[in-house]
């Protein structure tokens, strides 16, 4: 079974900043690649960021050019730099992380999520 842990949600004011972090239980070396989705109030789960094994990035337009992934293998431990907050940015923010499994001819994903952290930006 994979923990994985968020920290890191606060309250801020509009322009501030905030890091969050997700400890896995498991090497993060083992997963093809590592998440964070947030969930706004009355919304949808939304992809925000992704960090594959081979350290290649990928951002919803939303945040591109203000927040940043980045992972530690060492400390098992994925992060999420947020800079330059918006009201927009505020909810629950989720660790992801995906293993892609091939059995014969199929392909199987396995998903795992941490319980996730708050984060309000007031304006």
């Amino acid at each position: 079974q994979v923990q994985l842990v968020e920290s890191g949600g606060a309250s801020v004011q509009t322009g501030g900043s905030l890091r969050l972090s997700c400890a896995s239980s498991r090497s993060i070396s083992s997963f093809d690649s590592m998440s964070w989705y947030r969930v706004a109030p009355g919304k949808q789960r939304d992809l925000v960021a992704t960090i594959t094994s081979t350290f290649s990035t990928n951002y919803a337009d939303s945040v591109l050019g203000r927040f940043t992934i980045s992972r530690d293998n060492a400390k098992d431990t994925v992060y999420l730099q947020m800079n330059n907050l918006e009201p927009e940015d505020t909810a629950v923010y989720l660790c992801n992380a995906m293993i892609l499994t091939n059995k014969g001819w199929q392909r199987f994903r396995n998903d795992y999520w941490g319980s996730g952290t708050q984060v309000t930006v007031s304006s």
